[in-house]
């Protein structure tokens, strides 16, 4: 019952931003016209130059996790246009929420969700990542992509998903591509992209390290995919992190 009163609220809490985005009001928060330019900006980035990414990535972690057939609550983080979430409903059989602090993202994506006949399997929620809306112990699945660099205080928001995940849960959170996205695609990408969003990826595998270490996580993994042939390609750096089973809260 809780989870059905929970998700009900997301969904409920997501539609209304929703329609209201929709509607044309504008919040009096300072920024709020950042945000929507930052969100169309974002949007047409996803069905544009990342538009390759998500399906191969979806497809990696329903694979890696076994997911095809697990019931239960995937919630992605950070996730803006969602098209990663839709890409994971239509590989698996969970409920996923799309949870990002950006609104003007939900209307694009409630619309690209009923688009492909997923619209009952979804849910958004206006969240920050350093305080998540959910309870202790909630979540299956917990991934993120492309948005933990813009945390803040990185360390409280991987606190925050380790106590959302449920005893046994894993969460994949990072930036970059899966490992299997052809090269060519990868390098094409990185060439649209530019030198804005270069990085050291030793230098983050590191930082990612010393977080798990601080929050005293000790079932994780980093991954920094490197194909075949594509030393000269960002693939991005990945941890994956688990809860143990018998550790909730």
């Amino acid at each position: 019952m809780l989870r059905k009163t929970v998700r009900a609220a997301a969904v409920a809490a997501g539609l209304c931003l929703a329609l209201s985005v929709l509607a044309g009001e504008r919040t009096k928060a300072p920024g709020a016209s950042d945000r929507q330019q930052g969100a169309e900006r974002m949007v047409r980035a996803s069905r544009g130059t990342l538009a390759p990414v998500y399906a191969p990535l979806a497809e990696q972690i329903a694979r890696d996790f076994n997911l095809a057939d697990k019931q239960g609550i995937g919630i992605d983080v950070g996730s803006g246009p969602g098209t990663l979430v839709v890409e994971l409903c239509k590989r698996t059989k969970l409920h996923w929420i799309n949870a990002d602090i950006n609104p003007h993202f939900f209307p694009h994506f409630l619309r690209l969700a009923e688009v492909h006949g997923l619209g009952g399997r979804v849910s958004a929620i206006q969240a920050d990542a350093k305080a998540l809306p959910f309870r202790d112990d909630y979540a299956d699945v917990i991934v993120s992509r492309g948005s933990s660099h813009f945390w803040g205080d990185r360390k409280k928001g991987f606190s925050e998903i380790y106590r959302v995940l449920k005893p046994g849960g894993v969460a994949y959170i990072g930036r970059g591509f899966p490992r299997d996205l052809p090269l060519e695609t990868a390098r094409r990408i990185r060439g649209k992209q530019g030198r804005g969003l270069k990085y050291d990826r030793d230098k983050e595998a590191g930082a990612l390290r010393g977080i798990m270490d601080q929050l005293g996580v000790r079932e994780y993994r980093i991954e920094i995919p490197k194909p075949a042939g594509g030393a000269d390609v960002n693939y991005g750096v990945w941890v994956e992190f688990r809860k143990p089973a018998g550790k909730g809260n």
